[in-house]
């Protein structure tokens, strides 16, 4: 005969749990675990003081009673919500959806859910009204991707909630995590010229993007220290067809044999203009992207470009939040960079011994 409270995990697994017309409580877990409900709420809470054994059997319980934690009662508990909250002004944008998703993945792997606000216009209005939204639904703390509205020193934000920004300028109120846009752009430019092109154009994209900022500094610095003319800038929208009209203007010019595109989109497109033009890749015209998607690999020719680490952003976000969500931390103008590294393709060659001339 066995003792009551002597229930085993296997026992647990194997009881049919009875019918019923309510929600099941703690105290159904307790009585199937055959521990106390205090044991269950230590387990649900996630504490540390409940041996392996019991944790298993609650667990159990739990998973065939289907029971589910009450996120307020345990946020009571523990001043944890375990949500992250993430802002976006353009979730269409390569880099920052790749960058969402690996957030999302290393969250879920630390016990936290995401929560995501966009943002249509970059706003104060705009980015006060997606705090509120997001703060109103229990967030421990907010990233905030490739936000440029937190370069303006007016903007106040609630105070209380942890900051990381990705892909940001926050000055020295907010933490960063950053694609190195500078490394990136430089190695990108300093490649055509390696190959013997006497300069390098560049089709950039928008002009409010940080990002895109940082990588026209790059070129334009690298360009300069090697003594090289600076071509002035196209700037599109990151779009392919962004690169493809521009593409057209640059390919109608005899002079240009090496352009870096700010990221592979614009890259894409600009390699149809070319190509319509009659300027072959990359006998005539060597082209460089930024991102390293998946089919730049399989473009043809091929694609050299600047290989962002996207997860690697996303690890690191997180990270830094959780430093100021669980350990207290106060990190305000830490600046965490991840190193981008180029792929070099078929899409660069040196430039064409002879200049072009124009069919009759």
């Amino acid at each position: 005969m066995s003792r009551a409270g002597s229930t085993s995990a296997g026992a647990a697994a194997e009881s049919v749990p009875p019918a019923r017309t309510r929600p099941p409580s703690q105290a159904d877990v307790a009585a199937l675990a055959g521990v106390s409900s205090q044991t269950v709420s230590r387990v649900a809470n996630d504490k540390s003081n409940v041996d392996d054994e019991t944790r298993q059997r609650v667990l159990a319980a739990m998973e065939m009673l289907g029971y589910r934690t009450n996120t307020a009662a345990r946020a009571l508990a523990t001043g944890q919500f375990r949500m992250l909250g993430v802002i976006s002004f353009d979730l269409s944008a390569h880099g920052n959806a790749r960058t969402l998703q690996s957030i999302a993945a290393v969250a879920q792997d630390a016990g936290y859910s995401v929560n995501v606000a966009v943002v249509r216009a970059p706003t104060e209005g705009a980015v006060r009204q997606a705090f509120s939204q997001l703060t109103s639904q229990a967030v421990d703390g907010i990233v905030l991707i490739e936000a440029q509205i937190l370069d303006r020193p007016e903007l106040r934000l609630p105070p209380g909630v942890p900051i990381v920004m990705a892909d940001g300028n926050p000055g020295q109120r907010f933490p960063a995590v950053d694609n190195n846009q500078l490394v990136g752009a430089r190695a990108a430019t300093e490649h055509l010229l390696s190959l013997g092109h006497t300069t390098v154009w560049h089709l950039a994209g928008p002009r409010d993007s940080y990002s895109a900022r940082h990588r026209v500094t790059a070129w334009h610095t690298a360009l300069k220290e090697a003594g090289a003319p600076v071509p002035p800038v196209s700037y599109g929208d990151w779009s392919a067809e962004s690169g493809y009209v521009i593409g057209r203007e640059l390919a109608a010019r005899d002079d240009i044999t090496a352009v870096f595109a700010g990221n592979d989109h614009m890259a894409i497109g600009l390699i149809r203009a070319l190509t319509e033009a009659g300027r072959t890749v990359p006998d005539d015209v060597s082209v460089v992207g930024f991102d390293d998607v998946a089919e730049a690999a399989y473009l043809q020719p091929p694609l050299t470009t600047v290989h962002q680490d996207f997860e690697e952003m996303g690890r690191a976000c997180v990270a830094v939040l959780l430093r100021q969500i669980e350990g207290g931390e106060s990190i305000a103008g830490l600046i965490d960079s991840v190193e981008p590294r180029l792929v070099v393709r078929a899409s660069t060659a040196p430039p064409p011994k002879r200049p072009r001339t124009k069919k009759a």
